[in-house]
């Protein structure tokens, strides 16, 4: 009886294979395995002019067909299945130290034999053949034909080293999935997926965003887990932010020069399996009861494989009884439970689950690990050059991803990182490298500190006052006015005539204001004893109105604090404890400090220190003058390009100050002749704006 054969494939050094055949054959009879005619003999590896590498592969016989090569990206390769053809090569794995191939690989499954092809970089194939002989031709493609050249206005050209997005669709699938299709003009990009909370963020490195595709897509008619797709660029990347709702699990493929990323609805048997999962301590399986007495472990296995149709496979050390009594349990606990009682572990691939005692599995693994560092050890090494365009070398860290036997050497002059390791490993330099080594994104801040002022001010005064007739030319009725300085009504001045006042309540005068108040001056002559009654009104009223406008600017790196400020520095004396003096100085200037953070979604996260002084008023001569200070220091978070008060002060005085003689002074309407008002209202505000903006590699506001 012959069981099922089951191939794993572990990707070893330079995507070697390691296979291992296991076929199960019963005790009576061990039938042989039946071989292909044709195979493969030889394979040679030779370069020709222009980095072409010719692979010359010799079959026992010519092939009926050519097979169809693959272009793989993430690591390069390229392989070919020969149907009815076996490995005769006596090995796995043939090194190729010619151009841009580095290995060949030579794996065989039943009657089918792949060819994998190595390579350094993006190449192009081509197969011919004759008689028994096949020739791939394999030809470097260079960057600059990966780029569909197309004529764009100066802002929208793209640079031609990089990749560039030609087209975003989106499909709705046979089973509601949404699908999201990018085709690119360049095969192996780097695409970063990660998932956060419902949104799906894809990243693709060094890539170029037409105008036409910065958009928002709303896909929310198609009737899938997809509700918006929105599309930015990000320094020299392109984001896109995939919103989806309910419950779904995404994923993702790259084939060439196109992307795919596929978010599916989870079905009710899925829905119900999570929730099985969740209800269960993280167990799936149907339930099931189990009752025996003294029964053998390797039975108790058997009739679990029945119930579960899974293929349980027991190694020669699995033995003893046991007694269990299990009712309405998970299968897969219930298998737990037993390997438990044994001191077993399980190892599942596929529907096959292999048992055997932990330390047996454990010495198993090793075995396998320490094969896979013999493959390393024995993998020739390699020296690759990796120049950093933004990033320094001495930023980044390498630690950990080198084997024992590489090296690396780090030249800040020439800004380059040179190791020299196995394969494998300079693949995952080369991955942390094309990850670190992006545009270091800036952010221009300007704060804008506004100050608006309004003062109001109103006086109200009156001089009254009895003359004689015989020392006034003119008898009658008069009635002059004037603008008199302040100083000469105070002093009993008239601006109707005459010094003989009795009541002298005039207008005050405005602080700093250049002339006085406003008079008014009023003779009235009395007929029948001839004197004259004078009257003097005064007024005084002030408006004031201001704005000062301070607006600080800087630019600076992600993470990276920076300062700009601008003033006075004020010399002054100190006394030391010796009793001698020293010179030391006050600041009084405009400063800008902050430190931006952007964040995934392009947003800004501020730490921000605003502050403006000016010199004030002089105390005395052995003191400083007063520094009148304005300062807010805060943490806020703005999108980019938006704006946000973070700070404002409101101050407002309001005084009324009236003089008046007693009691004369409060008699309706004609107590205003004796008295004077004084009425003060003045408004400060103060309000502090900041504005940040993300700057493009060119840095011009993105």
């Amino acid at each position: 009886m012959r069981l099922t054969i089951k191939l794993n494939i572990l990707n070893l050094g330079v995507a070697a294979f390691l296979i291992s055949l296991v076929t199960l054959v019963s005790a009576e009879q061990a039938l042989p395995i039946e071989t292909s005619q044709n195979s493969i003999r030889a394979i040679e590896i030779s370069s020709i002019q222009n980095g072409e590498v010719i692979a010359k592969l010799t079959l026992d016989q010519p092939l009926h067909a050519l097979p169809t090569g693959i272009s793989l990206s993430n690591p390069f390769r390229i392989y070919f299945d020969f149907f009815d053809v076996s490995n005769g090569l006596g090995k796995i794995i043939q090194e190729a130290a010619e151009g841009d191939l580095r290995s060949v690989n030579i794996v065989q499954v039943g009657n089918r034999t792949r060819v994998v092809l190595n390579l350094s970089k993006l190449m192009k194939h081509d197969i011919r053949a004759k008689d028994n002989i096949l020739l791939i031709r394999l030809v470097a493609v260079a960057e600059n034909q990966a780029v569909n050249a197309v004529v764009r206005f100066a802002e929208d050209t793209p640079n031609k080293q990089i990749n560039n997005l030609r087209d975003i669709d989106f499909r709705r699938g046979t089973n509601g999935e949404g699908r999201i299709v990018v085709d690119m003009t360049k095969a192996g990009l780097g695409v970063d997926v990660q998932q956060q909370g419902d949104d799906v963020f894809v990243e693709f490195t060094d890539t170029f965003l037409p105008s036409s595709l910065r958009r928002r897509l709303d896909v929310v008619d198609f009737a899938t887990p997809v509700h918006t797709i929105e599309t930015s660029k990000k320094g020299d990347n392109v984001r896109m932010i995939v919103k989806s709702s309910g419950r779904w699990e995404h994923s993702a493929r790259q084939s060439g020069t196109q992307f795919v990323l596929e978010v599916r609805p989870l079905s009710e048997d899925e829905e119900e399996l999570a929730k099985r999962k969740r209800a269960n301590g993280g167990y799936t399986g149907e339930r099931l009861s189990l009752n025996f007495q003294d029964i053998e472990v390797r039975s108790v296995l058997q009739v679990i494989a029945d119930f579960t149709n899974f293929n349980i496979i027991a190694s020669d050390s699995v033995g003893g009884n046991l007694t269990l009594r299990l009712r309405d349990v998970p299968w897969d606990q219930a298998l737990d439970i037993v390997l438990q009682a044994h001191g077993l572990d399980k190892r599942k691939t596929g529907n096959v689950i292999f048992v055997a005692p932990r330390k047996e599995m454990a010495d198993r693994e090793l075995l396998d690990l320490e094969a896979q560092l013999q493959v390393t050890e024995m993998e020739p090494l390699r020296t690759e050059i990796f120049h950093l365009n933004h990033r320094r070398v001495n930023s980044l860290s390498f630690e950990g991803m080198l084997s024992k036997r590489g090296t690396i050497n780090l030249d800040e002059i020439s800004n380059t990182v040179t190791v020299t390791d196995i394969p494998t490993r300079l693949n995952e330099v080369r991955k942390r490298i094309q990850r670190l080594d992006v545009f270091e994104r800036q952010v221009m801040i300007e704060a804008r500190i506004v100050e608006a002022t309004e003062a109001f001010s109103r006086n109200l005064g009156a001089r009254f006052g009895i003359q004689n007739s015989s020392n006034v030319g003119n008898q009658g009725l008069g009635i002059s006015g004037n603008l008199t300085d302040s100083s000469a009504l105070a002093a009993g001045g008239s601006a109707g005539g005459g010094n003989n006042l009795n009541v002298n309540l005039p207008a005050a005068a405005g602080v700093g204001l250049l002339g006085g108040p406003a008079a008014l001056g009023l003779s009235l002559m009395k007929i029948n004893n001839g004197r004259l009654i004078n009257l003097e009104l005064s007024a005084l009223e002030t408006d004031q109105k201001g704005r000062i406008i301070a607006s600080p600017r800087v630019v600076t790196a992600h993470g990276i604090e920076a300062i700009i400020e601008q003033g006075d520095r004020i010399p002054f004396q100190q006394a030391t404890s010796s009793g001698a003096t020293s010179i030391r100085f006050m600041d009084a200037t405009l400063r800008l400090k902050v430190k931006p953070l952007i964040t995934y979604n392009n947003q800004i996260d501020m730490e921000l220190n605003v502050n403006q002084d000016k010199i004030g008023a002089t105390i005395n001569q052995f003191l400083p003058p007063a520094i009148n200070t304005k300062q807010v220091t805060t943490k806020v978070l703005v999108e980019n390009g938006g704006t946000v008060v973070i700070g404002g002060i409101f101050d407002r005085t309001e005084n009324t100050v009236v003089n008046k003689v007693p009691m004369l002074g409060d008699i309706p309407v004609l107590g205003h002749v004796f008295r004077n008002t004084s009425k003060v209202d003045n408004k400060r505000e103060l309000l502090i704006f900041v504005t940040p903006r993300i700057l493009n590699d060119s840095l011009n506001l993105q």
